[in-house]
């Protein structure tokens, strides 16, 4: 927790000036320090940031000044925060292994969950699936309209069941195995969503937390969610 008032006199001090001097950026970065750690202290401090701006802003004579002052203090706030770790899951089958990764992500989602697969087959990911949309994650899934029709496919069950479902009906096959969950970590690989994946074929998923991994992911889920709409 950051100490009030030196988080305000700090503040009061740097902008008698209307700048952040280098001396006075270390000073706030070491006082502010672990709380810039939690999303709910960077909310506190922002609005105490915002707080002495305003305390000056009636006899501001150029408010250019006062926005840029604002903004390397933000700035600072912001490089206190801890670097976002990349993690790299490579995983293999036979085995449980790629199941029991597919169910923790799709069991510890809590908003989204955007999945792009060939076909789902697997009722112990489909269970897992109608959980997350249970609990009231926004869910999405795009497969191929050919492999739909499969004895024992549970794309219709999981359309039955509320989940929004868009195939490809075109003369080619939707042959992705990816997901995505929570705008945060993407799932993708080999992999079909079968159970002879898991007991019988030689296949491999790969996990990534990578946000440019995450964002080209999403960007092609959405597309081909509008193309086949």
């Amino acid at each position: 927790m950051v100490d009030k008032e030196k988080l305000l006199e700090a503040l009061r001090s740097s902008l008698e000036d209307r700048r952040l001097s280098k001396e006075e950026r270390h000073d706030l970065k070491s006082l502010v320090g672990d709380a810039a750690k939690s999303s709910t202290e960077r909310a506190f401090l922002r609005n105490r940031i915002f707080d002495v701006a305003r305390e000056s802003a009636m006899s501001e004579s150029d408010p250019l000044e006062l926005i840029k002052w604002c903004h390397d203090v933000m700035k600072a706030i912001e490089a206190s925060k801890p670097a976002r770790r990349t993690q790299l899951d490579v995983l293999f089958s036979p085995g449980e292994t790629c199941l029991g990764a597919i169910n923790s992500l799709l069991s510890s989602a809590k908003t989204k969950i955007d999945i792009c697969v060939f076909t789902i087959t697997d009722n112990r990911i489909t269970s897992e699936i109608l959980q997350a949309a249970k609990r009231g994650v926004a869910t999405r899934v795009i497969s191929d309209n050919d492999k739909s029709e499969d004895l024992g496919s549970d794309i219709e069950r999981l359309r039955d069941s509320g989940v929004l479902v868009r195939l490809d009906r075109s003369e080619n096959h939707m042959h992705h195995k990816f997901a995505i969950f929570d705008d945060q970590k993407v799932l993708t690989g080999s992999y079909n969503w079968t159970r002879s994946a898991a007991t019988k074929n030689r296949e491999n998923i790969l996990i990534s937390n990578a946000l440019s991994a995450v964002q080209s992911y999403s960007d092609e889920f959405e597309r081909l969610w509008r193309e086949f709409e």
